[in-house]
């Protein structure tokens, strides 16, 4: 576990082609705002995909496969991209993208697989650190890259990280720790009705996906309308990354101890306190725009990072039925991502049409959404306290009888 951790820490230090890529077409690439905007739009779409469907693929041929072969794929695809025409882009950037959201989601299915339940908190905790660490340090050794050398070279070691993470989960992770599909499963794991019956049989996980997603678009507009706001009332643009900078700063100190902390804690009641820390991290933004309010939004909003994204990934694992860990973790990668797609367009209209809404209607949607997952948590308290002091009805017959 360690080990894939320090894999996904290198492969994170180098993964900054994101980070620079609109800055790549408009500039080298000679796009308007309008072209680059399109392209990284379509490469949304494809990771939101590769999220979706890394999972299923695990499921079929095993998730440490996928894994390599997804990397490999990925990486070579980056490394080719300042080699391909400007047209060629609208095609090759998704298909990275799309590998890139296969690998997310099949390496959170082999630390599902690889972990036994009551410790995958911490451990999905453990790999989210290595990678907000890696985040930490990767987009100022890419601005390096890019001034030094140039934006081609970010492709080039954004694709050799990538092959190194392939060689590296193969050579640390064993074939036992990613088995095939549980023959045991009615369909072989690979039937629709399966995935569905199996989430029927959960109705907490469904209600709790629906909850990430709208958080998701909320918890995105960090990276979009934030930062329009922040220029729109002065602050320029160092601002902005300072209290981005924090909050890479505040996960790195936090997460795992709030994650053996809240182990035992339940974890619908933990994922919906997170939502509603997002929620209030926001609502924090309406007494103004000045670099106190901005510190106060990180901070709360980190804390609530902290507390639902390690906390709902792992919950979704540990509700997985055998056959389904890949897709039951796909399902979750990709909500989780959707706010990449959704959260431009849906932020930027409400910005654009009334500004002073936008931040009361994101606090009033993370925190209902948190809400949402407190009072289901309860509700299961609740019913659990019933059950265990429900007598059965032979317990029942004998107190009857000794009574008599």
């Amino acid at each position: 576990m360690w080990l894939l951790a320090a894999g996904v820490f290198v492969n994170a230090v180098v993964g900054f082609t994101f980070v620079f890529v609109f800055l790549y077409l408009t500039g080298p690439r000679g796009l308007g705002a309008a072209g680059a905007g399109l392209v990284t739009g379509i490469g949304g779409i494809g990771l939101v995909a590769g999220n979706f469907t890394g999972g299923w693929y695990g499921d079929r041929f095993g998730h440490r496969r996928v894994l390599l072969g997804a990397s490999a794929l990925g990486g070579l695809a980056l490394m080719t991209l300042p080699l391909l025409p400007t047209p060629a882009l609208y095609a090759a950037l998704p298909l990275a993208q799309y590998a890139s959201g296969v690998v997310r989601a099949a390496n959170s299915a082999l630390v599902a697989v690889t972990v036994p339940e009551g410790a995958r908190r911490q451990a999905f905790a453990v790999v989210r650190c290595a990678s907000n660490g890696g985040f930490t340090l990767g987009p100022p050794l890419g601005a390096l890259v890019a001034t030094g050398l140039s934006y081609d070279w970010l492709f080039v070691g954004d694709g050799l990280g990538t092959l190194f993470f392939a060689l590296w989960t193969a050579r640390v992770v064993p074939a036992r720790g990613a088995p095939r599909t549980s023959a045991a499963a009615p369909d072989g794991g690979r039937g629709r009705g399966g995935i569905l019956a199996a989430l029927r049989a959960r109705p907490a996980v469904p209600v709790l996906l629906g909850a990430i997603l709208v958080a998701d678009v909320v918890y995105r507009q960090q990276y979009f309308t934030f930062p329009v706001f922040l220029a729109d009332h002065g602050q320029d643009v160092r601002a902005f990354g300072f209290v981005i900078a924090l909050n890479g700063a505040v996960i790195l100190l936090l997460e795992l101890p709030a994650a053996l902390a809240l182990r035992a804690r339940p974890p619908l009641a933990v994922t919906g306190t997170g939502l509603v820390l997002v929620g209030a991290g926001y609502g924090a933004l309406v007494l103004g725009a000045g670099l106190a309010s901005a510190v106060t939004m990180m901070v709360l909003l980190s804390l609530g990072e902290i507390l639902y994204k390690t906390t709902a990934t792992a919950y979704v694992a540990d509700q997985a039925p055998e056959h389904a860990v890949g897709r039951f973790q796909s399902l979750y990668a990709g909500v989780s991502v959707t706010g990449t797609v959704l959260g431009p367009p849906l932020g930027g209209a409400l910005y654009a049409a009334a500004p002073a809404l936008l931040w009361p209607v994101c606090a009033a949607l993370a925190a209902g959404a948190g809400a949402a997952l407190i009072g289901l948590s309860a509700r299961q308290a609740r019913a659990a306290r019933r059950h265990a002091v429900r007598p059965s009805p032979e317990t029942g017959s004998r107190a009857r009888a000794v009574a008599g």
